[in-house]
């Protein structure tokens, strides 16, 4: 198994997500990946500071929100936001971030990143949790190995530095 791999089962290993970015509208891939991860029998819960309500189910304006907390959190926003999730996160204590990332800058920003580097934070910086939630997609396995072919999936490096 590649530190990849790891690294994306440790992150999937823990059953309390947020997904940042959920849309009323349901079209962003933060949708999809909430759904998937709902399917899947996680507690997931939705995070738009703008919505109420998304995918049939509350929408939390702020990790701060959520009961219990979460164990990780995905960030599906414009790169702009990531930063600002990535502090909520360090602020509630969550100690992993999956930046969520196909094709083009996807939710990755340099100060996103760092910001997950400063704060002890283990950080994806890339890729999506569907390409290594089973059963993979076809879809999702065959971006897999291209964004592998082009170099374009996360390092695990910083993300297995850290303790879980």
């Amino acid at each position: 198994m590649s530190a990849l791999q790891e690294a994306a089962a440790e992150f999937l290993s823990h059953r309390r997500l947020a997904v940042a970015g959920v849309s009323r509208d349901g079209a962003h891939a933060a949708n999809a990946l909430f759904r998937r991860l709902r399917d899947e029998g996680y507690q997931v819960y939705a995070l738009n500071p703008n919505a109420d309500e998304v995918e049939g189910g509350a929408c939390y304006h702020a990790l701060a929100e959520i009961p219990g907390g979460v164990e990780g959190v995905v960030i599906a926003t414009p790169p702009a936001a990531a930063a600002g999730v990535v502090r909520e996160c360090a602020d509630a204590g969550v100690p992993r971030v999956w930046l969520h990332r196909s094709f083009g800058a996807g939710s990755v920003s340099a100060e996103a990143v760092a910001l997950c580097e400063q704060q002890g934070i283990a950080v994806l910086d890339g890729g999506c949790p569907m390409m290594f939630l089973d059963p993979v997609d076809v879809g999702h396995r065959c971006m897999r190995w291209l964004l592998g072919a082009v170099h374009k999936l996360p390092e695990a490096s910083t993300y297995a530095a850290r303790p879980h």
